[in-house]
């Protein structure tokens, strides 16, 4: 576990990737309105408020920096997938979130965070389409592990990962918990690899 994570602060939201802050390096989050994406992020950073996490599917509609070093960041992506945003509003964030991830020069790695109970989502799909297009690193965080036994969980991970190498889409995965903060240390060394160069364990 990096304890350096914790002192990870917000900079700035920006509508449009062209907005966005200029970085060395950064490593964004992606995922399902409702996948625990936020509160993924507020667990590894140990920083409650630093993600806006909401009862309300959606929130996240803007890209958000925050800064582990002065040039190092991660970035929280708009939520995606929820039905209850308006069409036009959904398309508007597909192109900005494609615009991104094939675009944005210092962007490292994504990770997608999904739902153990419900993984791979057509909408998530979409997603690692992108992913693949852009030739960036891929990390998949089932997050909401305590909702379900660890036999299952074990169980979530194995299937999920198979369907991956089924679709020929390299990637790194593992269950996760935030409420419980398991996991925390295993994402912190993912982290630090595309943000660092340090070697994975």
């Amino acid at each position: 576990m990096n304890t350096a994570y914790f002192g990870t602060r917000f900079v700035s939201s920006a509508e449009f990737p062209d907005q966005c802050p200029e970085t060395v390096a950064e490593v964004a989050f992606a995922g399902r309105s409702n996948a625990g994406k936020s509160s993924a992020i507020n667990t590894l950073t140990r920083n409650g408020k630093l993600a806006r996490t909401s009862r309300t599917p959606g929130r996240t509609q803007l890209i958000n920096h925050f800064a582990v070093t002065e040039d190092r960041y991660l970035v929280d992506l708009p939520g995606y997938g929820y039905a209850q945003v308006s069409r036009g509003k959904q398309q508007a964030w597909q192109r900005s979130m494609t615009e991104y991830l094939l675009g944005r020069e210092p962007l490292v790695g994504l990770i997608v965070v999904m739902d153990i109970r419900h993984p791979l989502q057509p909408v998530d799909w979409q997603l690692l389409e992108i992913q693949q297009a852009a030739d960036i690193g891929l990390h998949v965080l089932l997050t909401k592990g305590d909702k379900i036994a660890r036999s299952a969980r074990g169980r979530a991970v194995a299937g999920v990962q198979g369907q991956l190498a089924d679709a020929g889409v390299e990637a790194t995965l593992q269950d996760f918990s935030a409420l419980k903060a398991e996991g925390v240390g295993d994402v912190h060394a993912v982290l630090d690899h595309w943000l660092f160069g340090k070697d994975l364990p």
